[in-house]
Formats: C-alpha cells, sequence, structure tokens
C-alpha cells in the first residue's frame, strides 16, 4: 500500500505540473499533446521508482535445494493466464556478497512474487541475474530486477542474440498466451546483458565461484548451464527435463540435444544435485532417463518406420503409451515423432515456439 500511495503522490504532483509544461510546448505543436506525453513519461519513471504495482502472482512454495538454494518448481503444463506464465523453475542462491537468480521470470508480476521468496530468506540483494535460454518465461521478468537496482546480466550469446533480436515478437506472443496487464510492464534490458560464449566464471564472495557454460544445443539453440562446485548443484536449464514430455519445436534440434546432453554427464560430477528446467529437484539417472532416453528410444523407433517404408502419419502413430503418464504427453507425443522424422528426412520440422 505504501509504494501505491508514492506513487499514486508522484503521479499527481506530476499531474499539476502539466499547465506548467503545456506553456512551454514547441511551436507549432498542440500544447495539451506535448503536456501529456511529458506527463505519461514522467509517470512511468514514477512507477518504476516506486517498484512494480501491477498485478499480483502467486507462486508455488519454494523447495530447499541445498544450503543457501532454493527453487520455486513451475507448472508442468503449458504457460498461460492461470499460472501467470510460471511453467518453468526460478531458482536462486545466497552468497557472501549478494544473491543470484537464475531465471528473471515470464514477466514483472512473477519476478516480484519470487523477490518476496528470496526476502524471506536474507537481506542482501539481488546482484546477479543469469537466463537459461531465449525464451519469454527465462527473460522477459528481467527489467524487474534491473528496476530493482541489478546491474548484472547473464546470457549465453547465441541465446542473447535470440531474445534480443526477437524481443518485440516474443514479448507479443507471451502477451497473448498469458496476458496483457501481466506482459505489459515488461520492457527491453537487452542491452545490459553480458554474454559469453563458452564458459565464464563469476565471483560471488567467500571464496566461491558459479561457472556458467555451454555444452551446446539442446531443446533451445543456445543455452546456459550454471554449476556452483561449493554447493554441489547444477543448473542445467532446458537440457534436462523431470516428469514432463519433451516439447520439440521449430528451432530444437535433437540430435544435437543428445550430443549436448552425454557432454553434460560427462562434466557433470557423481552425486550432483539436478535443478532441470522443468520438474523438481533430482538427480542425473532421473533427467537422463526423462530427456536423454526418451530422445534416444524415439529416434530409434521412428528410423524403424523410415526403414520400412512408413510415412509421417506412421510415425505419428508410434506407440508412445508407456509415457502417458507424463505432463502434456497428449499434446507433444506425435508432433515429437513428426519432429523427428523430418529431421530424419532433411525436411523442415516446422512447429511453435515454446
Amino acid at each position: 500500500m505504501k509504494k501505491i500511495n508514492l506513487a499514486l503522490a508522484t503521479s499527481l504532483a506530476i499531474f499539476g505540473a502539466v499547465a506548467a509544461q503545456a506553456a512551454s510546448a514547441p511551436s507549432g505543436k498542440d500544447p495539451l499533446v506535448s503536456a501529456m506525453e511529458h506527463y505519461q513519461a514522467e509517470l512511468k519513471k514514477a512507477d518504476r521508482a516506486a517498484g512494480y504495482i501491477g498485478p499480483r502472482a502467486y507462486i508455488p512454495q519454494e523447495v530447499k535445494v541445498t544450503d543457501g538454494v532454493y527453487t520455486v518448481v513451475g507448472s508442468l503444463i503449458w504457460h498461460n493466464p492461470s499460472n501467470y506464465g510460471l511453467n518453468n523453475n526460478l531458482s536462486f542462491m545466497e552468497f557472501e556478497d549478494g544473491v543470484m537468480v537464475f531465471n528473471a521470470g515470464a514477466n514483472a508480476a512473477l519476478a516480484q512474487a519470487f523477490h518476496e521468496v528470496i526476502k524471506k530468506y536474507t537481506d542482501k540483494p539481488v546482484k546477479w541475474v543469469v537466463v537459461e535460454n531465449h525464451q519469454g518465461h527465462a527473460h522477459l521478468g528481467s527489467s524487474y530486477w534491473y528496476d530493482m537496482g541489478v546491474r548484472n546480466f547473464y546470457s549465453q550469446k547465441q541465446a542473447h542474440e535470440d531474445f534480443a533480436n526477437h524481443w518485440d515478437e516474443i514479448k507479443a506472443r507471451w502477451s497473448k498466451a498469458v496476458g496483457y496487464q501481466l506482459t505489459a510492464p515488461a520492457f527491453n534490458v537487452s542491452d545490459k546483458f553480458t554474454t559469453f560464449e563458452d564458459k565464464m566464471e563469476i565471483d560471488v564472495g567467500g571464496g566461491e565461484k558459479v561457472v556458467l557454460f555451454y555444452n551446446g544445443p539442446g531443446h533451445t539453440p543456445g543455452a546456459t548451464i550454471a554449476y556452483v562446485p561449493s554447493r554441489n548443484v547444477i543448473f542445467p536449464g532446458d537440457l534436462a527435463y523431470n516428469s514432463r514430455m519433451l516439447a520439440l519445436f521449430n528451432y530444437t534440434n535433437t540430435f544435437e540435444w543428445v550430443k549436448t546432453f552425454e557432454r553434460f554427464m560427462k562434466f557433470t560430477p557423481e552425486g550432483t544435485i539436478i535443478v532441470p528446467g522443468h520438474g523438481g529437484v533430482t538427480d542425473m539417472a532421473t533427467v537422463k532417463r526423462d530427456t536423454y532416453d526418451y530422445l534416444k528410444w524415439l529416434q530409434d523407433e521412428v528410423r524403424k518406420v523410415i526403414a520400412a517404408g512408413g510415412s509421417e502419419a506412421d510415425a505419428e502413430n508410434i506407440d508412445q503409451s508407456q509415457f502417458s503418464h507424463r505432463e502434456v504427453f497428449a499434446q507433444t507425443h506425435r508432433g515429437n515423432a513428426r519432429h523427428i522424422y523430418r529431421e530424419l528426412k532433411g525436411l523442415a520440422v516446422g512447429g511453435g515456439e515454446d
């Protein structure tokens, strides 16, 4: 309420200056139009200074991963108004020098709700924000964190280029899927990001470091994995799924994804805690089963269809019922088989965007 009152008081003060602004309008321009443009610009500044004051989002209970590390596990279905766009995982880590957030959230409302979770555990400021890929639920909330004073944003170079070059398109798509009111406050801060190609280490104080690296294409062409050796935890983003069915899109190369996952398994020390892109905190055996093993199995099954002279429709009808318990199975399994069929045949894969 204090923030709202501050914003209202400030806006009234700004509006009181409209007459003065109108009097000084440039010659030839409607004084009222000039004054209102000035008013709107100043009101936007006041809103940002007061903090986010739009619609509220309600998020699931956070889960403790290990000492000083927590995650909020998002919905395992598609992003939509009922889950506020939270269908991935939002995580934070408290270090000596501040807090690091992994994934900015799909909008300011989610980012604010997640920020309130962080404040339950520490009064240290959020100092670093890392986004896993180019998808809206990873980066559209970045402007909230910028308004909160964060100046250290990180993304893998390819992922950054993909969201920076298509920012307006991504925002429009998420506005349509999740709701304009929730998405409208997002503004583009892609020019504030530090990018890396293969690897970057961030000193977070107390002798600890966070290693950001890129193992290759997976669910998306560009992606960031975050590894914290001192906490024995790794965040592979959408390279790894737990429980939820994979969804393959026009930018997904499943054969590169398999190779990248193999490098991920080779890199990750045995016993490391896995915080996947989708699904609960788990271990390597689980994300291997639900991601790598599924892709390998489906690729082999589609190869059999092709070897027998089968069609794309035959591939779509492969019996995948053993996976029917996974969320979004009904919406994805036929498309996944079709995608791999077209990859193997050298055809355009088509498909939508997550």
